[in-house]
Protein backbone atom coordinates (compact mmCIF):
# COMPACT_ATOMS: atom_id res chain seq x y z
CA UNK A 1 0.00 0.00 0.00
CA UNK A 2 1.21 3.24 -1.14
CA UNK A 3 2.04 6.38 1.58
CA UNK A 4 -0.99 8.31 0.36
CA UNK A 5 -3.45 5.76 0.59
CA UNK A 6 -1.90 5.04 4.48
CA UNK A 7 -2.31 8.60 4.96
CA UNK A 8 -5.65 9.35 3.69
CA UNK A 9 -7.30 6.76 4.70
CA UNK A 10 -5.90 6.88 8.27
CA UNK A 11 -6.79 10.97 7.88
CA UNK A 12 -10.08 9.64 6.85
CA UNK A 13 -10.93 6.78 9.12
CA UNK A 14 -11.23 9.55 12.37
CA UNK A 15 -14.36 10.75 10.41
CA UNK A 16 -16.14 7.43 9.14
CA UNK A 17 -15.31 7.87 5.70
CA UNK A 18 -12.94 6.23 3.75
CA UNK A 19 -10.75 7.05 0.29
CA UNK A 20 -11.24 4.71 -2.40
CA UNK A 21 -9.98 4.56 -6.05
CA UNK A 22 -13.16 5.07 -8.10
CA UNK A 23 -15.60 7.12 -7.82
CA UNK A 24 -18.72 6.31 -5.49
CA UNK A 25 -21.36 4.25 -7.12
CA UNK A 26 -24.83 5.71 -6.64
CA UNK A 27 -27.20 3.38 -4.16
CA UNK A 28 -29.57 1.49 -6.14
CA UNK A 29 -32.13 2.55 -2.85
CA UNK A 30 -31.34 6.51 -3.47
CA UNK A 31 -33.96 8.53 -2.94
CA UNK A 32 -32.53 11.67 -4.22
CA UNK A 33 -29.91 12.01 -7.25
CA UNK A 34 -26.82 12.65 -6.02
CA UNK A 35 -22.90 11.83 -6.13
CA UNK A 36 -22.39 13.16 -2.80
CA UNK A 37 -22.64 11.32 0.43
CA UNK A 38 -25.67 9.34 1.31
CA UNK A 39 -27.53 11.84 3.70
CA UNK A 40 -27.17 14.51 1.22
CA UNK A 41 -29.38 15.34 -2.40
CA UNK A 42 -28.26 17.26 -5.29
CA UNK A 43 -31.10 17.62 -7.61
CA UNK A 44 -29.26 20.31 -9.50
CA UNK A 45 -25.75 18.21 -9.83
CA UNK A 46 -24.03 21.21 -9.11
CA UNK A 47 -21.88 18.66 -6.60
CA UNK A 48 -23.29 20.76 -3.88
CA UNK A 49 -25.87 19.37 -1.20
CA UNK A 50 -28.84 20.92 -1.40
CA UNK A 51 -31.60 22.46 1.36
CA UNK A 52 -33.53 19.07 2.74
CA UNK A 53 -37.18 18.84 1.36
CA UNK A 54 -38.57 18.84 4.47
CA UNK A 55 -38.24 22.28 7.12
CA UNK A 56 -38.06 20.09 10.10
CA UNK A 57 -34.05 19.34 8.94
CA UNK A 58 -33.53 23.17 9.15
CA UNK A 59 -30.73 24.74 11.57
CA UNK A 60 -31.39 28.49 13.25
CA UNK A 61 -28.94 28.19 15.73
CA UNK A 62 -29.14 30.89 18.36
CA UNK A 63 -24.99 31.54 18.08
CA UNK A 64 -23.54 30.38 14.93
CA UNK A 65 -20.01 28.58 15.17
CA UNK A 66 -17.48 29.96 12.88
CA UNK A 67 -14.36 28.20 12.07
CA UNK A 68 -10.98 29.25 9.28
CA UNK A 69 -9.16 26.44 7.53
CA UNK A 70 -6.63 25.67 10.33
CA UNK A 71 -2.86 27.42 8.75
CA UNK A 72 -1.24 28.61 11.28
CA UNK A 73 -1.34 29.81 14.82
CA UNK A 74 -5.91 29.51 15.54
CA UNK A 75 -5.02 32.74 17.84
CA UNK A 76 -3.72 35.02 15.42
CA UNK A 77 -6.94 34.39 13.13
CA UNK A 78 -9.25 34.72 15.66
CA UNK A 79 -8.44 38.20 16.25
CA UNK A 80 -8.05 38.81 12.02
CA UNK A 81 -11.56 37.75 11.83
CA UNK A 82 -12.93 39.80 14.72
CA UNK A 83 -13.91 42.35 12.54
CA UNK A 84 -15.85 40.45 10.12
CA UNK A 85 -17.50 38.22 12.60
CA UNK A 86 -18.86 41.22 14.22
CA UNK A 87 -19.92 42.55 11.06
CA UNK A 88 -21.74 38.76 10.49
CA UNK A 89 -23.24 39.13 13.94
CA UNK A 90 -25.00 42.01 13.09
CA UNK A 91 -26.54 41.47 9.38
CA UNK A 92 -27.67 38.11 10.92
CA UNK A 93 -28.60 39.22 14.53
CA UNK A 94 -27.33 35.97 16.00
CA UNK A 95 -24.00 35.32 18.22
CA UNK A 96 -20.83 34.64 16.88
CA UNK A 97 -18.42 32.41 18.11
CA UNK A 98 -14.98 31.54 16.56
CA UNK A 99 -13.85 27.62 16.56
CA UNK A 100 -10.09 27.72 16.47
CA UNK A 101 -10.13 23.93 14.70
CA UNK A 102 -6.36 22.31 14.97
CA UNK A 103 -7.12 20.06 11.97
CA UNK A 104 -8.26 19.38 8.89
CA UNK A 105 -10.14 16.22 10.06
CA UNK A 106 -11.63 17.84 13.17
CA UNK A 107 -12.77 20.87 10.68
CA UNK A 108 -14.33 18.59 8.64
CA UNK A 109 -16.05 16.54 11.59
CA UNK A 110 -17.27 19.42 13.32
CA UNK A 111 -19.62 20.72 10.62
CA UNK A 112 -20.46 16.74 9.42
CA UNK A 113 -22.13 16.62 12.76
CA UNK A 114 -23.59 19.82 13.11
CA UNK A 115 -21.46 21.76 15.33
CA UNK A 116 -19.90 23.88 13.09
CA UNK A 117 -22.12 26.13 10.30
CA UNK A 118 -19.95 28.77 9.04
CA UNK A 119 -16.30 28.08 7.56
CA UNK A 120 -13.67 28.19 5.45
CA UNK A 121 -12.19 25.40 4.01
CA UNK A 122 -8.72 24.78 2.48
CA UNK A 123 -8.22 24.57 -1.26
CA UNK A 124 -7.94 20.88 -0.84
CA UNK A 125 -10.67 20.04 1.27
CA UNK A 126 -13.56 21.55 -0.27
CA UNK A 127 -14.09 18.48 -2.75
CA UNK A 128 -14.65 16.12 0.87
CA UNK A 129 -16.37 19.01 2.74
CA UNK A 130 -19.11 19.56 -0.12
CA UNK A 131 -19.20 15.69 -0.52
CA UNK A 132 -19.48 14.29 2.99
CA UNK A 133 -19.94 17.44 5.85
CA UNK A 134 -22.72 19.27 3.81
CA UNK A 135 -20.26 21.96 3.04
CA UNK A 136 -21.73 24.80 0.65
CA UNK A 137 -18.72 27.27 -0.49
CA UNK A 138 -20.12 30.34 -2.20
CA UNK A 139 -17.20 32.93 -1.90
CA UNK A 140 -13.72 33.35 -2.21
CA UNK A 141 -11.16 36.15 -1.35
CA UNK A 142 -9.92 37.69 -4.41
CA UNK A 143 -7.92 40.97 -5.16
CA UNK A 144 -9.57 44.65 -6.43
CA UNK A 145 -8.81 43.45 -10.01
CA UNK A 146 -10.41 40.12 -9.43
CA UNK A 147 -7.52 37.75 -9.34
CA UNK A 148 -7.51 35.56 -7.16
CA UNK A 149 -5.49 32.39 -6.09
CA UNK A 150 -2.61 30.97 -4.89
CA UNK A 151 0.52 28.77 -6.17
CA UNK A 152 1.85 25.90 -4.53
CA UNK A 153 5.54 26.09 -4.27
CA UNK A 154 8.19 23.35 -3.47
CA UNK A 155 11.15 25.41 -1.35
CA UNK A 156 14.28 23.98 0.49
CA UNK A 157 17.10 25.26 2.56
CA UNK A 158 18.40 28.56 0.79
CA UNK A 159 22.11 27.43 1.33
CA UNK A 160 21.19 23.57 0.99
CA UNK A 161 22.63 20.97 -1.54
CA UNK A 162 18.97 21.14 -3.62
CA UNK A 163 18.98 22.90 -6.57
CA UNK A 164 16.16 21.36 -8.71
CA UNK A 165 13.51 19.12 -8.14
CA UNK A 166 15.40 16.23 -9.34
CA UNK A 167 17.33 16.71 -6.13
CA UNK A 168 15.04 15.78 -4.32
CA UNK A 169 15.71 12.10 -4.62
CA UNK A 170 16.83 10.65 -1.01
CA UNK A 171 15.46 13.87 1.05
CA UNK A 172 13.13 14.76 3.32
CA UNK A 173 10.53 16.38 1.88
CA UNK A 174 7.73 17.60 4.43
CA UNK A 175 3.84 17.56 3.06
CA UNK A 176 1.12 19.54 5.55
CA UNK A 177 -1.85 16.46 5.55
CA UNK A 178 -3.37 14.56 2.99
CA UNK A 179 -6.44 16.27 2.60
CA UNK A 180 -4.17 19.39 1.58
CA UNK A 181 -4.22 20.88 -2.30
CA UNK A 182 -0.75 22.27 -1.99
CA UNK A 183 0.94 20.91 1.09
CA UNK A 184 -0.08 17.62 -0.77
CA UNK A 185 -2.29 15.86 -3.01
CA UNK A 186 -0.85 18.54 -5.69
CA UNK A 187 3.05 18.11 -5.19
CA UNK A 188 2.28 14.62 -5.59
CA UNK A 189 0.85 14.76 -8.39
CA UNK A 190 3.31 16.83 -9.71
CA UNK A 191 6.40 15.21 -8.61
CA UNK A 192 4.85 11.49 -9.88
CA UNK A 193 3.92 13.09 -13.33
CA UNK A 194 6.95 15.20 -14.36
CA UNK A 195 9.49 14.09 -12.56
CA UNK A 196 9.12 10.55 -11.69
CA UNK A 197 9.35 10.56 -8.22
CA UNK A 198 7.43 9.30 -5.43
CA UNK A 199 6.89 8.81 -1.75
CA UNK A 200 8.67 6.09 0.01
CA UNK A 201 10.49 5.10 -3.35
CA UNK A 202 12.73 8.30 -4.34
CA UNK A 203 11.94 10.32 -1.03
CA UNK A 204 11.13 10.52 2.82
CA UNK A 205 8.10 11.90 3.19
CA UNK A 206 7.14 13.42 6.31
CA UNK A 207 3.78 15.10 7.45
CA UNK A 208 3.64 18.51 9.37
CA UNK A 209 0.41 19.48 10.22
CA UNK A 210 0.22 22.97 9.00
CA UNK A 211 1.79 24.90 6.07
CA UNK A 212 3.72 27.24 8.80
CA UNK A 213 5.33 24.10 10.27
CA UNK A 214 6.97 23.48 6.92
CA UNK A 215 7.95 26.41 6.30
CA UNK A 216 10.05 26.81 9.61
CA UNK A 217 10.93 23.18 9.48
CA UNK A 218 12.87 24.34 6.14
CA UNK A 219 13.95 27.42 7.20
CA UNK A 220 15.39 25.71 10.77
CA UNK A 221 16.85 22.46 8.97
CA UNK A 222 14.68 20.37 10.00
CA UNK A 223 13.39 19.10 6.40
CA UNK A 224 15.37 19.55 3.47
CA UNK A 225 11.99 21.00 1.37
CA UNK A 226 8.62 21.10 1.90
CA UNK A 227 5.56 21.62 -0.60
CA UNK A 228 3.70 24.08 0.63
CA UNK A 229 0.89 27.50 -0.30
CA UNK A 230 3.42 30.45 -1.53
CA UNK A 231 0.25 32.85 0.31
CA UNK A 232 0.89 31.71 3.70
CA UNK A 233 4.54 32.10 3.08
CA UNK A 234 4.27 35.31 1.92
CA UNK A 235 2.01 36.00 5.38
CA UNK A 236 4.29 34.72 7.16
CA UNK A 237 7.38 36.75 5.90
CA UNK A 238 5.85 39.74 6.04
CA UNK A 239 4.47 39.26 9.88
CA UNK A 240 8.32 38.64 10.46
CA UNK A 241 7.68 35.14 11.58
CA UNK A 242 10.14 33.20 9.08
CA UNK A 243 13.29 34.93 7.67
CA UNK A 244 13.08 34.54 3.89
CA UNK A 245 16.80 34.53 3.05
CA UNK A 246 16.58 30.75 4.33
CA UNK A 247 14.56 30.03 2.02
CA UNK A 248 14.42 29.28 -1.91
CA UNK A 249 12.08 27.92 -4.07
CA UNK A 250 12.81 25.28 -6.51
CA UNK A 251 9.27 24.54 -8.09
CA UNK A 252 5.93 27.04 -8.43
CA UNK A 253 2.90 25.67 -10.17
CA UNK A 254 -0.20 26.99 -11.86
CA UNK A 255 -2.54 29.22 -10.08
CA UNK A 256 -5.04 27.13 -7.62
CA UNK A 257 -8.48 28.42 -6.30
CA UNK A 258 -8.06 29.18 -2.27
CA UNK A 259 -9.92 29.09 0.26
CA UNK A 260 -13.81 28.15 0.10
CA UNK A 261 -16.04 29.89 2.20
CA UNK A 262 -19.76 28.90 2.76
CA UNK A 263 -22.37 27.31 5.48
CA UNK A 264 -23.74 23.74 6.40
CA UNK A 265 -26.30 22.38 4.01
CA UNK A 266 -29.40 22.97 6.24
CA UNK A 267 -29.08 26.17 7.78
CA UNK A 268 -32.37 28.09 7.44
CA UNK A 269 -32.39 29.53 3.54
CA UNK A 270 -33.16 32.84 5.32
CA UNK A 271 -30.31 32.90 7.56
CA UNK A 272 -28.51 32.00 4.34
CA UNK A 273 -29.07 34.17 2.68
CA UNK A 274 -27.89 36.98 5.57
CA UNK A 275 -24.58 34.70 5.73
CA UNK A 276 -24.07 36.09 1.89
CA UNK A 277 -24.62 38.93 2.76
CA UNK A 278 -22.65 39.69 5.60
CA UNK A 279 -19.59 38.34 3.54
CA UNK A 280 -20.66 40.64 0.24
CA UNK A 281 -21.08 43.45 2.22
CA UNK A 282 -18.51 43.91 4.57
CA UNK A 283 -16.11 46.46 4.74
CA UNK A 284 -12.19 45.65 4.42
CA UNK A 285 -10.83 49.12 4.35
CA UNK A 286 -8.70 49.03 7.47
CA UNK A 287 -9.58 45.72 8.58
CA UNK A 288 -7.61 42.77 10.03
CA UNK A 289 -8.38 41.35 7.27
CA UNK A 290 -7.36 43.70 4.81
CA UNK A 291 -3.63 44.00 7.25
CA UNK A 292 -2.96 40.39 7.14
CA UNK A 293 -4.47 39.18 3.62
CA UNK A 294 -2.93 42.54 2.31
CA UNK A 295 -3.70 42.32 -1.82
CA UNK A 296 -7.28 40.70 -1.06
CA UNK A 297 -9.82 43.29 -0.25
CA UNK A 298 -13.08 41.60 -1.01
CA UNK A 299 -14.96 38.05 -1.01
CA UNK A 300 -16.50 36.80 -4.88
CA UNK A 301 -18.74 34.22 -5.68
CA UNK A 302 -17.70 31.06 -6.24
CA UNK A 303 -18.94 28.35 -8.50
CA UNK A 304 -18.00 24.78 -6.62
CA UNK A 305 -18.65 22.49 -9.48
CA UNK A 306 -16.40 24.71 -12.13
CA UNK A 307 -13.54 26.89 -9.78
CA UNK A 308 -13.13 23.37 -8.26
CA UNK A 309 -12.95 21.20 -10.72
CA UNK A 310 -8.88 21.50 -11.41
CA UNK A 311 -8.77 20.32 -7.54
CA UNK A 312 -10.57 16.83 -8.38
CA UNK A 313 -8.82 16.85 -11.70
CA UNK A 314 -5.47 16.01 -9.24
CA UNK A 315 -7.43 13.80 -6.83
CA UNK A 316 -8.34 12.08 -9.80
CA UNK A 317 -4.57 12.03 -10.67
CA UNK A 318 -3.87 10.37 -7.54
CA UNK A 319 -6.92 7.97 -7.67
CA UNK A 320 -8.24 9.35 -4.34
CA UNK A 321 -11.96 10.21 -4.24
CA UNK A 322 -14.30 10.20 -1.20
CA UNK A 323 -16.74 7.86 -0.22
CA UNK A 324 -19.06 8.81 3.20
CA UNK A 325 -20.02 6.04 5.81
Amino acid sequence: MSLKTNLVSALLGGLGLMAVASAPALAADRACPSTLGDRYCDWDGDLVADLPLDQKDWVDPGTLIFAYTPVEDPAVYAKVWDGFLAHLGKVTGKRIQFFPVQSNAAQLEAMRSGRLHIAGFNTGSNPIATTCAGFVPFAMMASKDGSFGYEMEIIVQADGPIQKVEDLKGKKVAFTSPTSNSGFKAPSALLKSEFGLEAEKDFTAEFSGKHDNSILGVANKDYDAAAIANSVMKRMVDRGVVDAAKIRTVYKSQTFPTTGYGHVYNLSPTLAAKVKQAFFTFDWEGSELKKEFKTEDRFIGIRHKNDWDIIRKIDAALDVSYECK
